[in-house]
């Protein structure tokens, strides 16, 4: 895979049109390459952008630059972890609300309805499974 920019426009989640996210499924650096993770900020005008940053082994690091609220969901079968760069992420759960500012994390477990939120602009990494659609299960 190419670290060139241009590949961040390829492979978009076959669910996007449901929702208002910007999300990269295609790993966009292979092993051994460099990750401009500042660049790809910099070059972010999306509100809620993920992009796949490189796999390891069955998981992959995602790269999040997001603002606004996501939708309530879970994942049936994949755990999530996040981590806090810069900005401040909100995960609610049913019974609580999760504050992360940066160098903080979290795993949620799989199962778990939970609603990611950012305040302001915030950059995250998430590690999670290669075959996660990202948009999880929603609310009913």
């Amino acid at each position: 895979m190419s670290g060139n920019r241009s590949d961040m426009s390829s492979e978009k989640s076959a669910v996007e049109s449901d929702y208002p996210y910007e999300t990269h499924l295609n790993v966009l650096h292979s092993a051994l390459e460099v990750i401009d993770v500042p660049g790809l900020v910099a070059a972010c005008t999306h509100p809620w952008y993920n992009q796949t940053l490189c796999q390891v082994d069955e998981s992959v690091v995602r790269l999040g630059v997001v603002k606004g609220e996501y939708h309530w969901h879970k994942h049936e079968k994949e755990d999530e972890f996040f981590y806090v760069v810069s900005g401040r992420f909100l995960i609610d759960l049913p019974d609580r609300t999760i504050d992360l500012t940066p160098g903080k994390s979290v795993m949620i477990p799989k199962g778990v309805m939970h609603r990611p939120r950012a305040p302001e602009k915030t950059v995250i990494l998430m590690v999670e499974r290669a075959g996660i659609i990202p948009t999880g299960a929603a609310a009913t």
